[in-house]
């Protein structure tokens, strides 16, 4: 079996060792900063672990790590494990300074390392469906986008977590909006601009919990990005493009890819003049492992497939992942360069920081 480390045994850490440790080809070797962490999942699972990073890194034969630790340490711990020269699967968001992101994805690519960045919503069948169709050139010319998400995270005042403190985690723009942001530069590469940015508080004192923005690109099209994170109207993260041309449109979301076409197009002679629906249950490849959706096991399986050399192809590399991570901090960048403008004091008084795993 092939050696994987995992840092970081918070929500996407425990989701992402259970997948992968059920996979036959790999042996993972644990790490977290929590001791009743470790001792319970060393307990039920008899697996190898660590407390410190460095010191797994040291004395452990890897081939790859996992990384799901708050964002803030992604760059330092990535770029430990590529100097060692191991294969890397990063949660999301890959770097909070792009300029980090791009170093690192040069350093990988340099030393032919396989990467992948959580961007799961890549492996959801309704919205794989939408990239075929949009490059197919069945709805002709794309004109404008709509790009949502929202979920009920932030619902409260409440003292300040690695998620809500900008300076560890990012906020609404970079745990939320960072997922139909990723889909845009997948569908259609980097935006050229932001403009009318607007990321503002709603419960949170330190960052984001609304985020509002139109990007635009050189050759015309433009998008609207609207995430809140504050919205309880929504039982959990509910994310949705919708896309304009000049010949038709395409929604989709994590359930369905809704097609309009003005006319036939050879190029997907199943699709008929008219409305289309396909489902994600019809589009979704059968995984060996589920938990939470096909779509997560289903980016663990690529990333080692590829690391065991058993085919694999990581659909979000960390090249791709700092388009994201520019196009976000393109965002910030206008927001900052707006007129000032009064707002209302935060709802929430700065309390003492507490920390929560990933």
């Amino acid at each position: 079996m092939t050696k994987i480390g995992l840092v970081g045994l918070g929500k996407m850490g425990i989701s992402h060792f259970s997948i992968a440790n059920a996979d036959p080809r790999a042996e993972i070797i644990i790490c977290d900063a929590s001791g009743y962490m470790l001792d319970t999942i060393k307990k039920y699972t008899g697996c190898t672990a660590y407390k410190s990073f460095d010191t797994m890194l040291e004395k452990e034969d890897l081939a790859a790590v996992i990384i799901a630790t708050p964002s803030r340490l992604h760059a330092p711990m990535v770029r430990a494990a590529l100097e060692k020269g191991l294969h890397v699967f990063c949660e999301k968001p890959f770097c909070l300074d792009p300029a980090e992101s791009a170093a690192l994805a040069k350093l990988a690519a340099d030393k032919g390392l396989i990467t992948q960045v959580g961007y799961h919503y890549r492996y959801v069948g309704a919205f794989q469906e939408m990239k075929r169709i949009i490059d197919s050139g069945a709805i002709g010319t794309v004109t404008h986008i709509l790009a949502e998400a929202y979920g009920p995270v932030i619902l409260k005042p409440k003292g300040k977590t690695w998620r809500t403190d900008r300076a560890e985690g990012g906020g609404c723009l970079y745990d939320y909006a960072a997922h139909p942001i990723n889909l845009l530069n997948w569908y259609f590469g980097e935006p050229d601009r932001a403009d009318g940015t607007i990321l503002a508080p709603i419960f949170s004192a330190d960052t984001d919990d609304e985020v509002y923005s139109t990007l635009t690109w050189n050759d015309g099209t433009s998008a609207h990005v609207s995430v809140n994170w504050s919205d309880e109207s929504y039982r959990k993260m509910s994310t949705k493009i919708s896309i304009t041309g000049t010949k038709g449109r395409i929604n989709a979301d994590r359930q369905e890819c809704q097609t309009y076409l003005r006319e036939t197009n050879d190029t997907l002679p199943e699709y008929e003049q008219g409305w289309n629906v396909r489902y994600t249950t019809d589009l979704t490849q059968e995984v060996a492992f589920y938990l939470r959706g096909e779509e997560y096991s289903a980016q663990m399986y690529d990333f080692i497939s590829a690391v065991v050399g058993d085919g694999g192809n990581p659909v979000n590399d960390f090249a791709s992942a700092t388009q994201t991570d520019r196009t976000m901090a393109m965002m910030i960048t206008d927001h900052q360069s707006a007129p000032t403008t009064k707002r209302a004091a935060p709802l929430v008084a700065k309390k003492k920081r507490s920390w929560l795993g990933r």
